[in-house]
């Protein structure tokens, strides 16, 4: 097995997941929040794919399918275009509302899609090309896909809890 392998099974698992969680929840249960100042599923699963869209776009030189596919036009979010949802306060939280479901699969569909065709053409000594020097030490592509697994994993997660505290309050 090569280390793309490794990666696009990672990516393909988030995939899955996003499916799982989200599959079947109106849009009142993909807004709902425990309290104030928590995530939504919606923001979780939005966030996520934003973060995956763009690193992964920056990493390959891609444009992000969240602009060249017109996913902020039929997201309708009250944000800046390139917003990823990085730091947000609970009031821009707030603000990622969506009307279905598959509004958020539809846009990880075309997200995954992208970073799994750029994942195919991966050799493994391209994983040690440093992308982005702003860091000590300089940060590689391997560094960078590792760091969006991990961050997608973690918002998949909560996003799965989240789903299961709503389903037990409802029960």
């Amino acid at each position: 097995m090569q280390a793309k392998d490794i990666l696009i099974d990672g990516f393909n698992r988030i995939h899955e997941e996003v499916h799982a969680t989200v599959e079947g929840l109106g849009p009142d249960e993909l807004t709902a929040r425990p309290s104030p100042d928590t995530n939504s599923i919606a923001w979780l699963v939005w966030h996520l794919t934003r973060v995956q869209d763009d690193h992964m776009a920056d990493a390959f030189g891609l444009e992000q399918v969240w602009l060249s596919q017109d996913w902020e036009k039929r997201f309708g979010l009250d944000l800046p275009r390139r917003d990823t949802g990085y730091g947000h306060s609970p009031a821009k939280v707030a603000r990622v509302r969506v009307k279905s479901g598959e509004l958020l699969t539809g846009y990880h569909d075309a997200v995954h899609e992208q970073s799994v065709g750029a994942l195919r053409g991966l050799a493994a000594k391209d994983l040690e090309r440093v992308i982005d020097e702003r860091w000590d030490p300089p940060v590689t592509l391997g560094v960078r896909l590792v760091s969006v697994l991990s961050d997608d994993l973690q918002h998949i997660g909560q996003a799965a809890y989240l789903r299961g505290l709503l389903q037990s309050a409802a029960a």
